[in-house]
């Protein structure tokens, strides 16, 4: 078991405030957006020996797999960690995106290697196999938007904007069927003539702001990205509030972005994403459409399942990653969590004492498949390893 020095992120988007919050450390004034735990090429996180040396946990993994990750993860997953663990710092919008499944991501890969696309090409959209579910666990008050609403209600949204561009969407939404209503007003929305489009974006975005309530997310968004269309994208989506505790699960084919506060996320490790709007990067929307999955649904906040032994689990129905959550009180007796599978824990609160180390908010360490390990101390410690 070793403590993790992990890479923080600084994409535009990020709070300025959020982690630097969390870890107790001066802001830099610059945004910092992710802090990623786990062995992704990009940023890999550096096991803290204790002679006070780095070695990245790629290297680590990639010496002994079985040893680190164990035989049954191995088998399963390959000789690689699945999963990547992340503290999510959003101080504006993320891009409207979706993920594709992972028969989806084998072909899309395939063919665009077959094309050959180059990997860090700006258009290339598959930068892997693999499909991308992912979880989102609030530490403060969060804002995304996930999931369409029934069309009926996206209908009377818009309409209340009173923009007369967008009338033929409301008459769509009302007078076709749900999967055809949503796919041809995104349909519309992404082909339309960028200018007009602008034009109408900000026509609604001052509206949105004129009626606040319910439409007032919709200006925020418009504030970060004027004349996007994924201004109006947004208002065909399900707008949620996770309180600190709550979760989000978003499963392939599901469009959806944060929009503001801190979490913790969790995801397979892969790079797929294809986008919808609020971004300045590339929109593929043939493939985009081939992949969104047209359907209206609850978003679905998850709050914890709490077992005897005081774990909280945050079920997904995916094995690459489980996340839990312990909330330890002070005179607690120490909670075994040794497990055959591969382990990043992760303090957000208190003063957790893991085996010999002693964890600080946003401190994390990695524990190799089969290693001892007890905790104790009082605090909030997640729990982050996969299903085999």
């Amino acid at each position: 078991m070793d403590r993790l020095s992990n890479t923080v992120r600084p994409y535009a988007w990020g709070s300025t405030t959020a982690i630097p919050e969390l870890l107790g450390t001066a802001p830099t004034g610059e945004p910092q957006a992710e802090m990623w735990m786990g062995a992704h090429p990009g940023a890999p996180s550096r096991l803290i020996r204790p002679s006070g040396t780095e070695q990245p946990l790629t290297d680590v993994i990639a010496a002994d797999p079985e040893r680190e990750l164990g035989p049954a993860a191995v088998a399963a997953f390959g000789p690689r960690l699945p999963f990547l663990l992340k503290l999510l710092a959003a101080g504006a919008p993320l891009s409207l995106q979706v993920h594709p499944d992972l028969s989806q991501a084998q072909q899309g890969y395939a063919y665009e290697e077959s094309r050959g696309v180059p990997i860090d090409a700006p258009h290339r959209t598959y930068k892997d196999a693999n499909h991308k579910p992912e979880l989102i666990c609030a530490l403060t008050p969060f804002d995304g938007l996930c999931g369409f609403r029934r069309p009926a209600d996206a209908a009377e949204a818009i309409a209340a904007l009173g923009v007369d561009s967008l009338k033929p969407y409301v008459d769509l939404l009302h007078a076709r069927p749900e999967e055809a209503a949503l796919r041809e007003v995104l349909t519309a929305i992404l082909t339309a003539d960028p200018d007009e489009m602008a034009h109408t974006v900000n026509e609604a975005a001052e509206a949105a702001d004129r009626l606040g309530g319910a439409h007032a997310p919709y200006a925020q968004i418009a504030h970060h990205y004027p004349g996007d269309p994924g201004v109006i994208a947004a208002m065909l989506l399900n707008y949620v509030q996770l309180q600190p505790g709550e979760a989000l699960f978003l499963g392939a084919g599901v469009p959806h972005a944060y929009l503001g506060g801190l979490g913790v996320e969790i995801m397979a490790n892969s790079d797929n994403v294809l986008r919808c709007g609020l971004t300045p990067k590339h929109v593929d929307v043939p493939e985009l459409l081939r992949i969104v999955r047209f359907e209206a649904t609850d978003p679905g906040i998850l709050r914890p399942e709490a077992s005897p032994t005081g774990e909280e689990l945050y079920e997904t129905p995916v094995d690459e990653f489980r996340l839990s959550r312990y909330a330890l009180s002070s005179g607690g007796a120490p909670i075994a969590l040794t497990a055959a599978t591969p382990q990043i824990l992760l303090c957000t609160a208190g003063a957790p004492r893991i085996g010999e180390l002693d964890l600080a908010p946003g401190e994390s360490v990695f524990v190799p498949a089969d290693d001892p390990v007890e905790v104790s101390g009082t605090g909030t410690l997640f729990r982050a390893t996969v299903v085999v």
